[in-house]
């Protein structure tokens, strides 16, 4: 394993993991977990959503022993995925941002769904709604996870958020420079 670069074993290491993106590992996405633990900054069980087989499966990997699943990261459950009482959400769309693979759709002051095929159970939508109406259910018989796919999710997802931004940079500086260039006006 020593002839292995960082970024390889970041990537291999990256590849086991589920891609919930849920921070539940205490780091802020499944990428930065893994780097981690390529560093030998972070243990190979802070994983819930990947639970025991994720943990042996890193284990074999990086040759260590198969440690149980640190209960400060919380615990192994089956899929979940988010459910929105529809007659209680008010639209107020705080869930839509913090979801890291877009799986809920509606716009402001209108309901909002989860589409169930996109959630990875993450349960980052849960803190931000102010009337509650978000909770856990147990997914479909038919629902997997797929790391793949939450991977290729989250990457739209974040890419989605990182043009916005930029987009907002440049009407910001563009309202700056007519600003400034009226303030040069006689």
């Amino acid at each position: 394993m020593s002839d292995e670069t960082a970024p390889d074993l970041t990537a291999r290491i990256d590849a086991l993991l589920p891609q919930t993106q849920c921070t539940r590992c205490g780091y802020s996405g499944c990428s930065p977990y893994a780097a981690a633990i390529a560093d030998g900054e972070a243990q190979i069980n802070q994983c819930p959503p990947g639970g025991s087989a994720t943990i042996e499966a890193l284990a074999l990997l990086l040759k260590r022993p198969i440690l149980g699943l640190n209960p400060i990261n919380g615990v192994e459950t089956p899929l979940r995925v988010a459910w929105i009482d529809e007659a209680r959400c008010i639209g107020c769309a705080r869930c839509l941002s913090p979801c890291p693979v877009d799986a809920i759709v509606g716009a402001q002051k209108y309901m909002h769904t989860v589409l169930i095929d996109r959630c990875t159970g993450c349960e980052l939508c849960l803190p931000p709604c102010p009337v509650d109406c978000i909770e856990m259910r147990a997914a479909p018989e038919a629902a997997v996870n797929q790391p793949t796919v939450n991977r290729e999710r989250y990457a739209a997802h974040t890419s989605r958020l990182r043009n916005q931004a930029a987009a907002r940079q440049q009407q910001l500086d563009a309202k700056k420079a007519a600003a400034a260039h009226r303030s040069r006006l006689p």
